[in-house]
């Protein structure tokens, strides 16, 4: 056949290894604008591959716009431009501060020839679903933050494997995807035992906690650390109807809360690291300043964003945990 080579231990897919022997061919004039591609039926015999793995190669190159096809005739090459640009399909599930460092390091990090489509489904499983659903088959990579819904796994199951990069939080039903992720569990309890001398001056640590959005790992850390140390505690839903009082710190993993805790704060006439802690989570620039600074448990997102970049530009098959840390400042 001559176009197409497949090395069966290569560990390449194998629809991957006929696109770049396309790619191959008409970046050395093998194969000019015009010319028939080899058959489904021939590459699938050919090689012994199924006929849905020769298809998948052949629609991400009808796709990037490289081969196009004929009813009743076959795939012709319709462009000679192999670095036509790629479509990544990136869907978070809201947009906040560090959300956008991320993003940022991302595009910034990402090769101009791949365009980018951003969209978000809110903790939302309809959305989510949808909009996956509507998308699928349109992108060469699929960029997904699950977040903590319940079944995503069956959405994403619908995608091809090696396209889909799950981000931020994974899960068992997600285990066999690439993925860049926080390991939420270990990660905060490591970080408040770092802390563990100024915590243990407080009369109790209180975990500002939102099922339906907070990753069960963070619960999970926090009260084995909870129980590890004997410390009193509490879980609360949010801040707006608590009492504060004087020897409480509050560990809280939204902005919301946070600037709700630091106005019942002032209320009161509490000092912000005397009387009454805060631990934040997610670094930006404005917990730096406000209230003399605010300590945060943190990833690194713009690390996130930069290595992400890289996953799709190095077409790495990986699975990389994210690298967390506590900043201390006045706040406790």
């Amino acid at each position: 056949m001559g176009i197409i080579s497949i090395q069966n231990n290569s560990g390449i897919p194998k629809y991957r290894q006929i696109i770049t022997s396309v790619e191959q061919a008409i970046e050395t004039n093998v194969l000019i604008k015009g010319d028939q591609l080899p058959s489904i039926n021939t590459i699938r015999k050919e090689f012994s591959l199924s006929r849905d793995t020769v298809l998948l190669a052949f629609n991400e190159l009808k796709l990037r716009g490289i081969v196009e096809s004929v009813a009743g005739k076959g795939y012709y090459v319709k462009s000679t431009k192999t670095k036509t640009k790629q479509k990544v399909f990136l869907l978070f599930d809201e947009l906040n501060a560090f959300k956008e460092n991320l993003y940022h390091s991302f595009i910034t990090n990402l090769d101009s020839n791949i365009d980018v489509d951003i969209y978000f489904h809110h903790f939302n499983i309809d959305v989510f679903e949808s909009l996956i659903k509507n998308n699928a088959g349109n992108y060469n990579y699929y960029i997904i933050m699950p977040a903590n819904l319940e079944n995503a796994h069956f959405a994403i199951d619908k995608l091809p494997k090696d396209k889909v990069i799950i981000l931020d939080q994974t899960n068992p039903n997600l285990i066999n995807y690439t993925s860049i992720y926080q390991n939420f569990e270990r990660d905060i309890y490591n970080s408040l035992t770092e802390v563990l001398s100024k915590i243990i001056t407080y009369n109790k640590l209180v975990l500002v906690f939102k099922e339906d959005k907070q990753p069960l790992g963070m619960l999970n850390g926090f009260q084995n650390f909870c129980s590890e140390f004997n410390l009193k505690s509490e879980v609360i839903l949010r801040m707006r109807n608590r009492t504060i009082h004087k020897g409480d710190i509050y560990l809280v993993p939204d902005d919301r809360s946070l600037i709700l805790a630091i106005k019942k704060i002032k209320s009161s006439k509490l000092t912000l690291g005397k009387d009454i802690g805060i631990i934040s989570y997610n670094e930006t620039l404005l917990k730096e300043i406000v209230a003399d600074g605010i300590t945060t448990i943190s990833t690194d997102f713009n690390y996130m964003g930069k290595r992400l970049a890289e996953i799709i530009t190095q077409k790495e098959t990986i699975k990389i945990e994210n690298p967390t840390s506590i900043i201390i400042r006045n706040s406790i």
